[in-house]
């Protein structure tokens, strides 16, 4: 099974900028899905953003209240992927969590993933 480190997060003003890493290791697949999800204090777990690989192709796909905002990438080669936060609001303040589901297409559930990195704390100031 694969497994994944976060990385990156941190503690920032509003409207400024962050990038999170997430390294795989263990397990991996030629065709899968990696995403970012992030949990508030008192909230429920919310998909932030996710890449859909089908080998070298990735689609990528938001949640309407990060569009514009954020960008998921990813590097094949380094097992890695990227989230790189824009206009940081204080609403943005989360633990945020990398996780992977061995299939395709937009996957915005929790539930759908079945491996999940520790998660990296972001902390917006206003």
């Amino acid at each position: 099974q694969a497994q994944f480190v976060e990385s990156g997060g941190g503690l920032v003003q509003a409207g400024g900028s962050l990038r999170l890493s997430c390294a795989a290791s263990g397990r991996t697949f030629t065709t899968y899905t990696m995403g970012w999800f992030r949990q508030a204090p008192g909230e429920e777990r919310e998909f932030v953003a996710a890449i859909s690989w089908n080998w070298s192709v990735g689609n990528t796909y938001y949640a309407d209240s990060v569009k514009g905002r954020f960008a998921i990438s990813g590097d094949n080669a380094k097992n890695t992927v990227y989230l790189e936060m824009n206009s940081l609001k204080p609403e943005d303040t989360a633990v945020y969590y990398c996780a992977a589901r061995g299939g395709l297409g937009y996957a915005p559930y929790p539930s759908q993933y079945n491996s999940w990195g520790q998660g990296t704390q972001v902390t917006v100031s206003s």
